[in-house]
């Protein structure tokens, strides 16, 4: 049995949210800033506390923090975790969050996970959903403004019980609540139920919390109520998350 190794932990506090790979020399603080300040109207600012600490990068009343080159250490961990070839990583921290200002600082740490990828012409790889960005996936996503499905991914996948189909989603921690997940008998179509559980993690994300194990919460918006039935901890794609049950 493969023994996976413990994830790199870049200097300072928070887990990442983004790891950029790529092979081309490290942007510059000026030209991090440039960037993002024609992309997104700026001031993005930049406060280095030390010299290996990572970079608070702020635009407005929204933070996050940075390392655009990581250890050689960590560059090689990330390397082999990944399945790639880049000689260099840069990682976004996830940052705490509040239900209120949730939806902005999530949209400001994957722009600026948008800017490295680009500068950089590499990789991004999402810690959450799981998902490698290239460059033209960033171009298709522009991060003008917020939208869940940019954040957050509805799935189908194999379940323990042969005669149902898992539906769940990846994204909604990065906003501070659990995921969801459904089962639904296999055979039955799988478009209606991602588009459904894609509108309820929408709505929760406005509302701002996971509603408790054994409580109904109505959603008018979607013309329908949900019932939380169980919480359990399961790991999709190796990193072990909070899942809500639901049904509807």
């Amino acid at each position: 049995m493969k023994i996976r190794k413990k994830l790199p932990k870049p200097s300072g506090s928070g887990h990442p949210c983004y790891i950029i790979g790529y092979s081309s020399s490290a942007p510059s603080a000026a030209e991090l800033q440039m960037w993002f300040d024609l992309e997104y109207g700026g001031p993005l600012k930049l406060r280095t506390s030390g010299e290996t600490a990572p970079t608070m990068a702020s635009h407005g009343p929204w933070n996050a923090s940075l390392q655009v080159s990581s250890s050689q250490t960590d560059t090689d961990a990330w390397s082999e975790r990944l399945d790639w070839r880049h000689t260099h990583a840069g990682v976004i921290l996830r940052p705490s969050v509040t239900p209120q200002q949730a939806c902005d600082i999530i949209l400001h740490t994957a722009r600026l996970a948008r800017g490295l990828t680009l500068l950089t012409q590499g990789t991004a790889y999402d810690m959450i959903t799981h998902a490698y960005l290239n460059p033209s996936d960033w171009t298709d996503r522009p991060l003008d403004r917020f939208s869940t499905a940019d954040h957050v991914t509805v799935s189908q996948a194999d379940s323990p019980d042969p005669q149902t189909d898992w539906f769940h989603t990846l994204g909604l921690s990065k906003f501070g609540l659990d995921e969801l997940e459904v089962f639904r008998p296999v055979g039955l179509p799988g478009r209606p139920t991602l588009e459904t559980l894609a509108g309820i993690a929408d709505e929760l994300i406005r509302i701002g919390r996971s509603p408790n194990v054994g409580t109904a919460l109505s959603l008018p918006l979607l013309g329908l109520s949900i019932a939380v039935k169980r919480h359990r901890t399961a790991a999709p794609a190796g990193l072990s998350l909070p899942f809500r049950e639901i049904s509807w």
